[in-house]
């Protein structure tokens, strides 16, 4: 019996002959290996979205037999889409195409909230919380004089197990009567005391991933990142947080919507 299931991607659908022929086209200088072209083929649909995030690929050996390839040579293709965070295998239930994560930028909310909306289950794991003094520029973004301590918290965020993003917040020690033991979520003990985030500005740009970084999100250094600092502030302005975060590029977006009347049309 097959092991292809009518449940599984339709990666099969998307190579007709002329794709097949164009994978055992001579090798020449400068043109790609036959695993590149069928890497890059799948990519392709990927991007395309031809072939949805959560989809499953066929067994190895079928795709093989597909293209009329080795199985080494689909291996490869797969180990390289995987390397770009394209497809992610997941042990005992085959290769899927891996999901990616919209955060809309009008919508103030926490990373857990994000992902339970999302159908993930959000995880992460501390790796700093201590009390210090503010720099300057933590002063400044938090209307702190330099002898008010701050909190500073550190940790990274997984959705279904993942690394997701390396986040790096900072707020007044104030604001949680300097207690560090405030439990998992920073903005349910902010919610507890009353403190809620009414409006926030985002800084994003797109960067390289650090040594640090990398290490910590699962991902080669100098692989690209979406850096974000957000300041959030309560309904009197007054200053909560300064939190600066790294998100894997290849598994978040964040997705801006615009009303009619705010695009400018005089072009």
């Amino acid at each position: 019996m097959s092991e292809f299931s009518p449940q599984a991607a339709t990666v099969s659908s998307l190579f007709d002959e002329a794709d097949v022929a164009e994978l055992h086209a001579p090798q020449t200088a400068g043109r790609q290996s036959t695993y590149q072209r069928l890497a890059n083929r799948l990519r392709q649909a990927i991007v395309d979205g031809q072939l949805a995030a959560g989809e499953c690929f066929p067994p190895e050996r079928e795709m093989a037999q597909q293209f009329k390839v080795s199985r080494d040579t689909v291996r490869r293709a797969l180990e390289l889409l995987t390397q770009q965070g394209l497809i992610e295998s997941r042990q005992g239930a085959g290769t899927f195409v891996a999901s990616r994560v919209e955060q809309p930028l009008a919508i103030i909310s926490s990373f857990s909230d994000d992902m339970r909306q999302r159908g993930h289950t959000p995880g992460s794991f501390w790796i700093r919380r201590e009390l210090g003094w503010p720099t300057p520029e933590e002063s400044l973004a938090l209307n702190l004089l330099p002898d008010q301590p701050v909190m500073r918290l550190d940790r990274v965020r997984t959705a279904d197990g993942t690394p997701m993003a390396v986040e790096r917040a900072v707020i007044s020690a104030a604001l949680l009567g300097n207690n560090l033991d405030f439990g998992e979520s920073l903005y349910d003990a902010l919610r507890a005391v009353d403190v809620r985030p009414a409006r926030a500005m985002q800084r994003l740009r797109a960067q390289l991933a650090s040594v640090a970084d990398a290490g910590l999100l699962a991902i080669n250094p100098l692989d690209a990142v979406l850096s974000i600092e957000r300041r959030s502030f309560s309904n009197e302005g007054r200053p909560i947080e300064l939190t600066r975060s790294v998100y894997r590029g290849d598994r978040y977006d964040y997705l801006s919507v615009t009303a009619a009347e705010h695009i400018n049309m005089s072009y």
